[in-house]
């Protein structure tokens, strides 16, 4: 089939618990999904093999075949080799080390494969479709589980000298705070993500403190989500409107961290915490960024609230594959 009518992209992202892949055409018109669990305990072949499963679904669902696929991109959750298309480490995948994943999915599907980080490949796929690869400089914070990031300088992904840059979330913003997942104390991951704001809950409410939550999901908290502490917090829950007021803030400290240090264009903030709380986080966060940020430096610069939503790795791996096919 000439290569004219190769007339898809794929993007995957690649996450601990779940493997999503979605099918966009030539105009990143997203045609098609699939979801499947990552069942990470399995063993690094295993996940590999249902990343090729979530392909040949995705292309089924959109009765086309892999012979019509330009490339497949795939955003990792951890420290990537973009060169070699090896995952170098991935602290949520038991196992992965120097995984050569692009040379083991390239065997399975016989399509050109293209890896990058999770959240550098949220940061293109923002970047690119909903910016249109306008701004020059743009940095991309997306908070969920964790806090991830990506940095776009002079229109590129940067990705710094061992190819790891854009760990926002380990941002040092209290130095004797939190233990973080990394090791370190009051990392920005461990004071403003959905880990962080639930863990604060929990111990709160175990010391006694009364929150409409309980009411809502029992006593020990287990079911918790996002969209619960929004209803919460529209219901009048005090506490925890305080508890995200705080994450928020934090949130905003580190974002006037990066207008000081890189002074982009726009800093995109996105994940499922931002989709479930954008109403009651993002003033705060925009409001605490221009407070910390240099007087002066802040002119022309925007800071807003992702519309990709959880769309924004699949569509950032599709753009990964299109310019590594281009």
């Amino acid at each position: 089939m000439a290569d004219n009518q190769k007339e898809y992209y794929l993007g995957v992202d690649l996450g601990g618990t779940k493997i999503l892949t979605g099918v966009f055409d030539t105009k990143f018109d997203l045609k098609g999904t699939s979801k499947l669990s990552t069942k990470a305990g399995r063993g690094v072949d295993a996940v590999i093999e249902r990343i090729a499963r979530g392909v040949k679904e995705a292309v089924d669902e959109c009765d086309l075949s892999l012979s019509q696929v330009r490339g497949v991109g795939i955003g990792a959750p951890g420290a990537v080799d973009t060169e070699t298309g090896k995952v170098i480490f991935a602290p949520n995948l038991p196992g992965w080390k120097d995984v050569p994943l692009k040379k083991e999915l390239e065997k399975l599907l016989d399509v050109p494969v293209f890896l990058g980080n999770d959240c550098n490949v949220c940061t293109l796929g923002v970047f690119d479709q909903e910016f249109k690869a306008k701004p020059k400089h743009l940095v991309g914070i997306f908070i969920g589980t964790g806090i991830g990031g990506g940095l776009v300088v002079n229109g590129d992904l940067y990705c710094g000298h061992n190819l790891t840059a854009g760990e926002i979330g380990h941002m040092v913003i209290e130095v004797n705070g939190p233990k973080c997942g990394c090791g370190n104390r009051g990392c920005l991951e461990a004071l403003a993500s959905r880990t962080a704001i639930f863990r604060k809950i929990e111990s709160a409410v175990k010391d006694g403190q009364e929150t409409l939550l309980t009411d809502m999901l029992g006593k020990d908290l287990k079911d918790m989500r996002s969209g619960d502490l929004r209803k919460a917090i529209r219901r009048g829950d005090k506490f925890v409107a305080k508890v995200i007021e705080e994450a928020a803030e934090f949130a905003g400290i580190g974002v006037a961290n990066l207008i000081n240090i890189l002074n982009p264009e726009i800093v995109v903030v996105g994940g499922g915490v931002i989709e479930a709380l954008q109403d009651e986080m993002m003033p705060t966060l925009v409001k605490t960024a221009k407070d910390h940020v240099m007087s002066g430096t802040m002119s022309g610069i925007e800071i807003k609230a992702s519309k990709l939503g959880d769309n924004a790795g699949i569509t950032g791996a599709a753009v990964l594959a299109r310019r590594g096919t281009a």
